[in-house]
């Protein structure tokens, strides 16, 4: 779970993490010895804590959640607690700390599934599992925060990101590193759930482009139209690996599965952003990455 907050006017950037078992250290360690970077460890749901950590801080980027939808299955509180609880307790902090400014990571998940067309903004949102019924209610919070307390949020809610240093639960990471190791790759019924998929640095812009031109109290959907069969995604990269597609085995389905999701982009276009990574550049490099770098995600595992 991690929490940005920055600092003006000298720039200094505080990583606010937990480091649970899918945030490591070591994944910030190109930036961890610049001076104008500091990283402290703590939970969001410690309001004490936020409150002294966000003293005289102007932006926070909150990203922190628990995000893998089967392990919400079966631990629901889990999500509840840091995805809810905890956006509220950051919240409640920020307005005591009169923080200037706040992007709220949420997801696309929350509109639910959508067989046709994509979701707008204004639509309602439908979430069909704890981990995006607990990032709804999130959003709720942040909703009565800005219509009570006019704290200064703005909305994001992005599709699947996959790149470097993805912790290897999600589809794409764990078909790379199981493929590279030859053992089995799971896939969830019949694997003809559709998602879209959008480079991690595309995302990290988006945001970027939001949090300086976006508009308080505005929601924004970052995605791409890189839509994919998850069959056909394990397929493609078995394929670019050179292996047999006898290592794909199905497994049983989630409880419910959305079939697809998708969603408009018109506003983030319209305040200048292009997508750079395409999805078969960015599965290139994505699987390179773990080809180079088998000494982290091999602890992981």
């Amino acid at each position: 779970m991690r929490l940005l907050v920055n600092k003006y006017p000298q720039h200094n950037f505080i990583n606010y993490d937990l480091e649970t078992y899918a945030g490591k250290g070591n994944n910030l360690k190109d930036i961890e010895n610049k001076e104008n970077y500091e990283f402290v460890k703590g939970d969001i749901c410690d309001f004490n804590l936020l409150c002294h950590i966000l003293k005289d801080v102007d932006v926070v980027i909150h990203s922190a959640a628990e995000s893998h939808v089967d392990n919400s299955i079966g631990e629901s509180l889990v999500f509840t607690k840091s995805n809810t609880l905890g956006t509220h307790t950051i919240l409640e902090a920020c307005k005591v700390c009169k923080v200037k400014k706040i992007i709220h990571i949420s997801t696309d998940e929350i509109y639910g599934e959508i067989e046709e067309g994509s979701n707008k903004e204004e639509d309602k949102l439908n979430p069909s599992n704890p981990y995006s019924a607990s990032k709804a209610a999130g959003e709720m919070i942040a909703n009565g925060y800005i219509h009570s307390f006019k704290l200064p949020i703005i909305m994001v809610r992005p599709n699947n990101n996959y790149g470097p240093y993805q912790f290897p639960e999600k589809l794409m990471a764990k078909t790379i590193v199981n493929a590279l190791q030859n053992k089995k790759i799971p896939v969830h019924g019949d694997g003809s759930y559709i998602r879209s998929f959008i480079y991690v640095e595309d995302c990290c812009e988006a945001i970027e482009l939001i949090f300086r031109k976006g508009k308080i109290g505005e929601i924004y959907n970052i995605g791409t139209n890189d839509e994919i069969r998850n069959i056909d995604l394990i397929k493609k990269i078995l394929m670019k690996l050179g292996k047999q597609e006898s290592l794909i085995e199905c497994v049983k389905d989630r409880p419910f599965n959305d079939k697809r999701y998708s969603v408009n982009i018109d506003k983030l276009k319209a305040l200048g952003w292009k997508q750079k990574t395409s999805f078969e550049e960015g599965l290139d490099k994505t699987i390179e990455w773990y080809k180079n770098n088998e000494e982290w995600w091999e602890k992981l595992k």
